[in-house]
């Protein structure tokens, strides 16, 4: 199971500035976006991905046509492309780059999943782990609404965050791949530093190993939503969605750890 979020989303105006500037000291989906591959590997998301193929599937008739929004480097894609017609939207190029090489055969565009408009609809909205970076009850309801505007009447969102507040567990892990004579291993350390707010914290220290064999060290920290799950079903309610929880049961996860959001239009 990988624990890589998707990149980070932005709006316009004043608050879109300090969101980019957010974006710009993460490294992950800027200096480091071309070392995506060996950061999390599609074949990472080959598990995950068919259970949220399987999902939508089964709840929401027709399923040919797919929105992801905060879609990444494309790694749920390119499984999920092999059920549905789809479209990927991410507000870091980097990113985008790395998924137009992975997934040439989806049409990808660069947007903010809180206000992006795309002027199309869809039979389904997907969004995985870059729900993450939704900090704020507001942030939940706009990209909620987003979703809900490009879906059909009887279309459906299948929304999986990381975790809820009641699943959040400290933790430390280590992940990386090599690719040819490159090569990286991170430590993702996860923690909330205070109970009182709706926040968490990710720490990520990348070694990164090129062909000649110099080796560099970076760091990144991530701020991320931690939200009681009423407070996701709520504000999937409260957009317009009949909300369906449904666990989903992963190899390397605890059962009863890791739950996706189904809201029917």
């Amino acid at each position: 199971m990988c624990w890589v979020t998707g990149s980070l989303t932005w709006e316009s105006g004043e608050k879109g500035v300090r969101s980019m500037k957010k974006l710009q000291k993460l490294k992950m989906y800027t200096t480091l976006a071309p070392w995506w591959p060996m950061i999390s590997s599609p074949a990472d998301y080959k598990e995950e991905a068919g259970i949220f193929s399987e999902i939508l599937k089964t709840n929401c008739k027709p399923c040919r046509t797919v929105l992801e929004l905060g879609s990444g480097g494309g790694n749920n894609a390119s499984h999920m492309k092999k059920h549905f017609r789809m479209t990927l939207v991410d507000i870091s190029p980097g990113m985008l780059k790395v998924s137009r090489k992975l997934n040439p055969d989806c049409d990808h565009m660069r947007g903010d999943m809180r206000s992006v408009r795309l002027g199309r609809i869809f039979d389904a909205v997907f969004m995985h782990d870059a729900v993450m970076y939704l900090t704020t009850r507001r942030d939940l309801l706009r990209a909620f609404r987003t979703a809900y505007v490009h879906l059909h009447g009887n279309g459906c969102v299948l929304v999986v965050p990381d975790f809820f507040k009641e699943t959040f567990k400290p933790a430390v892990e280590l992940h990386g791949h090599d690719l040819g004579k490159k090569g990286i291993r991170y430590l993702e350390w996860r923690f909330d530093p205070s109970s009182r707010d709706t926040k968490c914290e990710c720490h990520f220290a990348y070694v990164l190993k090129y062909p000649a064999g110099k080796v560099r060290v970076e760091h990144d920290r991530h701020i991320m939503g931690l939200f009681p799950r009423a407070v996701w079903v709520k504000s999937l309610e409260q957009t317009g969605f009949k909300v369906k929880v449904i666990p989903v049961n992963h190899s390397e996860l605890e059962p009863n750890s890791y739950f996706a959001l189904l809201g029917k239009k």
